[in-house]
């Protein structure tokens, strides 16, 4: 049995641009979905050292749900490099202010760690609300 693995031009040719609406599903599950497809996981032709997957948008990331006590308990932390440069941001105060940087860091942490990931994550589109630019893409929503 042959294995077929793509090129980067055949991969980059394939790409297509994809919709998740996050309203009321919990940010995790929606974060794994969008990892997948920036991946391209969910293609039949996927090669792991080739970077084919496809753009995301993703819409209503205010609108995402954090499970348990997420909300209360989950920090996002920063450091400057400096001694006492430690900032800490309670996620309820994070979904309020930046919601799009929360869903960016949960899509990020669901990637590999290498540069592969780094020109995935530039194909991630996150918006707060439920309108977005790129109608001319003309994306597909994906509701499976």
């Amino acid at each position: 049995m042959s294995t077929t693995l793509l090129t980067k031009e055949q991969a980059a040719a394939a790409r297509k641009w994809y919709v998740i609406d996050a309203a009321g599903k919990p940010m995790g599950k929606t974060a794994a979905l969008a990892a997948d497809l920036l991946r391209g996981k969910l293609k039949p032709d996927y090669t792991p050292h080739v970077d084919c997957g496809d753009y995301v948008i993703i819409i209503n990331a205010r609108d995402a749900v954090l499970t348990g006590k997420k909300l209360e308990q989950k920090f996002y932390r920063t450091h400057s490099g400096y001694p006492g440069g430690l900032k800490e941001t309670q996620y309820k105060t994070l979904m309020e202010k930046k919601p799009e940087l929360a869903m960016r860091l949960a899509v990020r942490g669901m990637l590999q760690k290498n540069t592969i990931a780094q020109w995935q994550l530039k194909r991630l589109r996150i918006f707060a609300g439920s309108e977005h630019n790129h109608a001319a893409q003309k994306p597909e929503v994906w509701d499976r």
